[in-house]
């Protein structure tokens, strides 16, 4: 299928990885024909690794993707998966910034949609499992579990802070360049996407849309967030603790 052109002309995708050698050529070569193929000129893959053992980091840097440069960011410390978005973030060059999940659970061909919605108008898309059409479709350890606790964890996050948002867990997102301006990603994993996306919509600065689409089982590899019950609670309970900080910056605004 042939996504439509949209009224953006660069984009840089950054794709944050730690141990996904299994995925990382294939996704950056999809992902790129995906942009390319809404007419974006310019694109750039940023693949930045938290020093992956089974070294991500040199696959990616010896992949070529016709249609776009590629840069590695090898990060030997400060580990972390905000801390790398936030690396990657500063090191984008091109008017529209995208990142996703490394092992095609959130997949590719949903870019261009996001970038259909930023050549639109908007300042923010970001992919929801939550509105209607969306869902989620993942298989394997823990994922009953996390399928569960993801969908309460959401509810609740609606109701404590904005109800017109659907994903606070997302991460599967499009953002204009200037949004990055005066701002930086904060929190440990999630959490910094519950922080951003609220922070946007109480400052009503810019504008933010949310489009369905269906999560799926990753290709290959080991799940990052956990597969107990324990490893849910440890993430829950830094959630929650940004919620308050949230919530607590909202009344302040009166």
């Amino acid at each position: 299928m042939t996504s439509r052109p949209v009224a953006v002309q660069s984009v840089s995708l950054i794709m944050p990885t730690y141990n996904e050698a299994g995925n990382i050529a294939d996704l950056m070569r999809e992902a790129v024909t995906q942009v390319r193929g809404c007419g974006v000129e310019a694109v750039e893959v940023i693949v930045v690794d938290d020093d992956s053992p089974d070294l991500t980091w040199q696959i990616a840097g010896t992949t070529d993707v016709p249609g776009a440069t590629v840069r590695v960011l090898r990060r030997l410390d400060d580990h972390g998966l905000t801390a790398s978005l936030n690396d990657a973030i500063a090191a984008a060059r091109h008017e529209v910034i995208v990142w996703f999940d490394c092992d095609f659970s959130q997949p590719p061909e949903c870019i261009p949609q996001l970038l259909e919605r930023i050549g639109a108008g908007y300042d923010v898309a970001v992919n929801s499992r939550y509105l209607p059409g969306g869902g989620e479709n993942r298989s394997g350890d823990g994922s009953g579990l996390h399928l569960f606790l993801s969908r309460c964890l959401n509810r609740a996050l609606r109701y404590l802070l904005d109800a017109s948002f659907t994903d606070y867990t997302s991460g599967f997102i499009a953002v204009r360049r200037q949004v990055f301006q005066d701002r930086r990603l904060a929190g440990d994993y999630g959490e910094y996407f519950i922080d951003l996306i609220y922070r946007i919509l109480l400052e009503k600065r810019f504008s933010v849309v949310e489009i369905p689409y269906v999560m799926q089982p990753r290709h290959s590899g080991v799940s990052k967030t956990g597969t107990t019950l324990f490893h849910f609670l440890k993430r829950g309970r830094k959630y929650l603790a940004t919620v308050a900080a949230l919530r607590k910056l909202r009344a302040g605004r009166g």
